[in-house]
């Protein structure tokens, strides 16, 4: 009796310790990768369950396609099938073409000389930035935020340009636009609507347009920073009375992201960030991606999960392995890759063969 009991119990801890399929001893093999697309609404249901076949076969788990709500749902119900996660991304405060917002030219960003957005256009057309400081404006971004997030099934709404214009353009850029950004020039510096004005002054009692070198004070920074901190904060709570997660698209780093767009991304209640860790942009090699990658993760401190965003036109098929690698190395939960119309065949075999890889 004794020995069958005996028998009994080593036969039990040996089950709990292989799990309930008995291979807890196989090395993990997961991690999230994810692709920027946008949405193609001439695509019959045959092309998109083709594609998400394609994609879910060589291991992507996520897609993030910038679409409209009734296109979105489309996509969660094809995608579903094939088990992927379909986000909505959406452009938040750079609202391009946007005929709602353009009926009220006082819902739009002011920059140092006080030119408006919808009608001076910083670097390129589509510039068209709303400011976080008028009332009409958030409004607009609240109901734009709750038509996607009422989507079931959605993954998450994607936050993108959910900033500021940039301030300094990213180094490699620069001379596109045949420009030295060695400080900030007042045409790109974005923040002096109105409303924000009177606000400041009622609680420092100067307006920043008047201070002789408004853009070295640390309060007035800090203080649009905190404009869109709070917008995107608002923005959670709607996502989330929907039943539906909130992710971003944001500038390499946090502190890289104040500097040159105002974006204070890890005082965000977010669920996922996606930092573009661009690193051609700023001339910079793939080593960096990973520096950038360790420096969000430890700005996060655990509170959400973080997908390295990865360029694809800037990477061999050999360099966005290294980059896969280094994002992986330094406590990314995956990667997200931008865009579809880069994603190679032999890009898309060697994501293939890394997921593929065993994992602990």
């Amino acid at each position: 009796m004794r020995q069958t009991l005996g028998l009994l119990i080593l036969l039990v801890c040996c089950a709990c310790a292989s799990g309930p399929t008995g291979e807890s001893e196989a090395p993990s093999r997961s991690f999230r990768v994810a692709l920027w697309m946008h949405g193609k609404g001439t695509w019959s249901d045959a092309e998109w369950q083709a594609e998400f076949a394609r994609l879910r076969e060589a291991g992507f788990s996520d897609l993030f396609i910038g679409a409209g709500p009734e296109e979105l749902r489309r996509m969660v119900r094809l995608g579903g099938e094939q088990e992927m996660r379909i986000h909505g991304w959406i452009w938040t405060l750079n609202r391009p073409g946007d005929k709602v917002a353009q009926e009220h030219p006082d819902w739009y960003a002011v920059n140092r000389k006080g030119q408006n957005s919808l009608e001076y256009r910083a670097y390129v057309n589509y510039y068209q930035w709303l400011s976080p400081f008028s009332a009409g404006a958030r409004e607009h971004v609240k109901r734009n935020i709750a038509a996607v997030a009422e989507v079931e099934g959605l993954a998450s709404v994607h936050l993108d340009y959910v900033r500021y214009c940039d301030v300094i353009l990213a180094t490699g850029l620069q001379p596109k636009y045949g420009l030295v950004q060695d400080h900030e020039m007042p045409e790109y510096d974005f923040g002096y609507h109105p409303e924000a004005r009177r606000l400041f002054e009622e609680k420092f009692g100067v307006d920043p347009m008047m201070m002789p070198n408004p853009q070295l004070s640390n309060e007035w920074r800090q203080f649009r920073l905190n404009a869109v901190t709070d917008l995107v904060n608002e923005l959670v709570l709607i996502a989330h009375a929907k039943g539906t997660k909130i992710s971003a698209a944001v500038f390499p780093f946090p502190e890289m992201s104040r500097q040159m767009v105002r974006q204070d991304w890890d005082k965000w209640k977010l669920d996922l960030f996606l930092p573009m860790i661009y690193h051609n942009f700023y001339e910079k090699d793939v080593e960096w991606i990973g520096f950038c990658t360790r420096q969000g993760v430890r700005d996060l401190d655990g509170r959400a999960e973080l997908l390295s965003g990865l360029y694809l036109p800037a990477l061999s098929a050999d360099e966005l392995e290294a980059a896969v690698r280094a994002s992986l190395a330094n406590g990314a939960a995956g990667v997200s890759l931008f865009d579809r119309n880069s994603l190679t065949d032999e890009k898309l075999a060697r994501i293939e063969k890394l997921v593929a890889e065993p994992r602990r």
